[in-house]
């Protein structure tokens, strides 16, 4: 089998602690609204939506089994995404 056939094969063990991080996570997320922290509700927010995004990324799109190309192109655009996010939250809290 040559390099470019490689496959994967992912233990259902790793999907089940994928899946219970993401519903910890989602807890955590609808648990903080009743925090009262301000204009940081939506920051912290946005900061959990973020990380339950790159988990899905590396393990449900195989970012973490594929090229690093890939892996590298995924982050320039998630640094992208976090600069537009920052602008916006300096917009938000100074107006």
């Amino acid at each position: 089998m040559s390099k470019d056939n490689h496959h994967h094969i992912v233990e259902y063990k790793n999907h089940i602690l994928v899946l219970f991080l993401l519903i910890a996570l989602t807890v955590i997320t609808v648990a903080i609204t009743s925090v009262e922290l301000g204009p940081y509700n939506t920051a912290a927010a946005m900061v959990i939506a973020s990380i339950k995004a790159a988990i899905v990324l590396m393990y449900f799109m195989h970012l973490r089994f594929d090229q690093k190309i890939y892996r590298f192109m995924a982050t320039i655009v998630i640094l992208i995404f976090f600069a537009v996010i920052i602008v916006t939250f300096f917009d938000y809290l100074y107006r």
